[in-house]
């Protein structure tokens, strides 16, 4: 089948059947957790049970071709095994960073926790990262792009099981009618490998009282998610976790001479972070405070501070740079696979780029470096952009860089939000989770852990979920 191309003419199939798969999709998500906070409620964001809603989410699964899904799940722990070996290269980070910190107050912030543990020759024994690589398929050429690669706060891999679940559940009862089959939905294990990982690192640390410190923020409406798998880690490994937000953490924590982290007077074995991957969550020192504690302390941290710097897009444009690949992994056929994913990365200081994108703004994807959905420039803003920084011959073109817009097909799709069901052209976005944990030289576990599948209206650029601007979808083998 043709990649991208819908599976079925949706302006064929009956609206009573529609209403009746979204009907049904409904109940499912409330009878399942399939909830996030509605925001018109007060307390939703603080308090679990109160304003729930569905999540977002597709009725029917994207397709997507086979060879180019197992190819991202193949890479995964290629991707997985390079951020560590780069989050060891202490010079590599900084000097590749040093442009950016000069402009951005945020990354030189993380910067100086980071230059301070080069300092005290901290030692990170037990090393885990939990991933996420973002794909699209580009139309023209039929590649599969990587968008970026998450270090920190990779979300969804417990409401995205959860829509695997509910597009099977729904091709079991209506598959025939619509000529599909639920075979064809791949397995997603993402909730149960993510929480399998955090308790091998949990037992790694070897302290039976230590708990795992989810670190969130003051208000979060996507709770759910995290709660499942703080849910999977007690039911199936008998693991307890607090949640704590950055500034609980400042007023609560004490560091113990060797080493051990205290919160509230608790043992955190792992300290897992939910927040902290943006300026918002630090309004003031005591969080800044907190994050510096933690990374000082002897838990396990998903990400340290170097895991969370080489996700930066700086550090992804970096490597993608001739022979950069090579520094870090040995394997040459390793190295082609992850090389074949990379789109176009470029710094601001290639005027020939520049010009490239001032003339052809459309073809290209200003970043800073920025997590979390919304920060991205597009289309006549990326020239205004690139012209003022050239008038204003600042530093503050090391703040972004400047990537290949990638050109997905787009599909009908009936979109699910608000308990309302409408129709339109969409595009998708596959993330592809890894879970990585080491002890010294021991590599205990280096997976691929199930997938995301994210699909947006095709006339919004961005593809944040919790951001409000696509909804969770799975896929559709073909």
């Amino acid at each position: 089948m043709e990649t991208g191309q819908p599976l079925l003419d949706l302006d064929g199939v009956d609206q009573g059947l529609v209403e009746k798969m979204a009907f049904d999709a409904l109940v499912w998500s409330s009878l399942h957790g399939l909830v996030v906070g509605d925001r018109t409620a007060q307390r939703s964001g603080k308090v679990p049970g109160v304003g729930m809603m569905h999540a977002p989410f597709a009725l029917l699964p994207t397709s997507f071709p086979e060879s180019q899904f197992n190819m991202a799940c193949e890479v995964a722990p290629i991707f997985n095994e390079l951020v560590d070996r780069v989050s060891l290269d202490g010079k590599f980070l900084q000097d590749s960073l040093s442009r950016t910190k000069k402009v951005d107050a945020f990354t030189a912030r993380l910067l100086d926790i980071h230059s301070k543990m080069l300092e005290i020759n901290k030692k990170e024994d037990i090393r885990l990262g939990l991933h996420r690589s973002d794909y699209m398929l580009d139309e023209q050429t039929k590649m599969l792009l990587q968008i970026e690669l998450n270090t920190i706060s990779s979300s969804f891999p417990g409401l995205g099981s959860l829509v695997t679940e509910l597009h099977r559940s729904l091709l079991i009862h209506y598959g025939e009618q619509l000529r599909l089959d639920s075979k064809n939905i791949p397995h997603n294990p993402a909730v149960s490998q993510f929480a399998e990982a955090l308790a091998k690192a949990w037992t790694e640390y070897n302290n039976p009282k230590a708990v795992v410190m989810v670190v969130v923020q003051s208000e979060e409406r996507n709770m759910y998610d995290q709660h499942w798998l703080s849910f999977v880690l007690k039911e199936r490994h008998d693991v307890t976790t607090i949640r704590k937000t950055l500034a609980e953490i400042d007023t609560e924590g004490e560091l113990l001479h060797d080493g051990t982290l205290l919160v509230g007077g608790q043992p955190v074995a792992v300290v897992y972070f939910r927040a902290g991957y943006t300026p918002i969550d630090y309004p003031s020192e005591s969080e800044w405070r907190a994050r510096l504690l933690m990374e000082q302390s002897s838990a396990v941290k998903c990400p340290s501070i170097s895991y969370h710097l080489a996700g930066t897009k700086k550090i992804q444009q970096e490597l993608a740079k001739p022979n950069v690949l090579e520094r870090f992994l040995d394997n040459q056929e390793k190295i082609s696979k992850i090389r074949k994913c990379f789109a176009g990365l470029w710094s601001l200081d290639d005027s020939e780029i520049i010009s490239q994108a001032i003339e052809r703004p459309e073809l290209y994807v200003m970043k800073p470096q920025r997590e979390g959905g919304g920060n991205n420039i597009y289309g006549e803003d990326v020239r205004e952009t690139l012209l003022r920084l050239q008038k204003e011959e600042t530093a503050e073109d090391a703040a972004y860089i400047l990537m290949q817009r990638i050109f997905p097909n787009g599909s009908l799709t009936f979109l699910m939000r608000d308990g309302i069901c409408h129709k339109d052209n969409a595009i998708s976005e596959l993330g592809i989770y890894g879970a990585y944990l080491r002890n010294k030289e021991t590599v205990i576990m280096n997976e691929q852990c199930g997938y995301l599948m994210r699909t947006k209206v095709s006339s919004s650029n961005e593809g944040g979920v919790a951001a409000g601007f696509a909804v969770l979808d799975s896929v559709y083998l073909t």
